[in-house]
């Protein structure tokens, strides 16, 4: 797969908070952020596969949308196609990467949690807070994805040059 070499994790924050607005769910917009960033040589449909996984997998409320689109994304870059058994390396390192990811989340969002119904319970389905608090959740989850890869990768964060 090839792999756009220097990334804005800025740009790649905002893109996926734009994609939620403009009429995708989380773990939709999220993808779509993260495939178009990077400019991966993978078709459209990546986008389509996390569509059942968006607001808590598919409505339910147990997992967020935004992780589950960024545990899909780095299962995207770190996973594995071939069958070789729970101790191969590629599966090994994506469970890691997607264990840190989880842990960081559950700090992150301020309430110590990664399900849907715990993050959104304050708030009326898809309205007002709910929706920015979703906005804010994607593009937190697709900056640490971005993070994460271009550390993995060895690509350049060009928010860092600027820095």
């Amino acid at each position: 797969m090839n792999v756009k070499q220097e990334i804005s994790v800025k740009k790649v924050i905002k893109d996926a908070e734009d994609n939620y607005r403009n009429g995708y769910f989380c773990c939709e917009a999220l993808m779509a952020a993260i495939r178009d960033n990077f400019e991966l040589d993978v078709p459209k449909e990546v986008i389509a596969m996390s569509s059942g996984m968006a607001v808590g997998v598919g409505r339910s409320g147990c997992l967020c949308g935004a992780l589950n689109g960024g545990i899909m994304a780095l299962g995207m870059f770190f996973g594995r196609t071939e069958q070789n058994g729970p101790k191969d390396p590629k599966v090994v390192k994506c469970m890691e990467l997607t264990n840190e990811l989880h842990t960081w989340f559950r700090k992150a969002n301020g309430k110590n949690s990664a399900c849907c119904r715990v993050l959104t319970k304050e708030f009326d389905m898809g309205k007002g807070e709910h929706k920015e608090q979703c906005i804010y959740f994607t593009g937190l989850c697709a900056g640490k994805v971005a993070e994460i890869i271009v550390r993995e990768l060895g690509l350049t964060n060009l928010d860092e040059q600027t820095a």
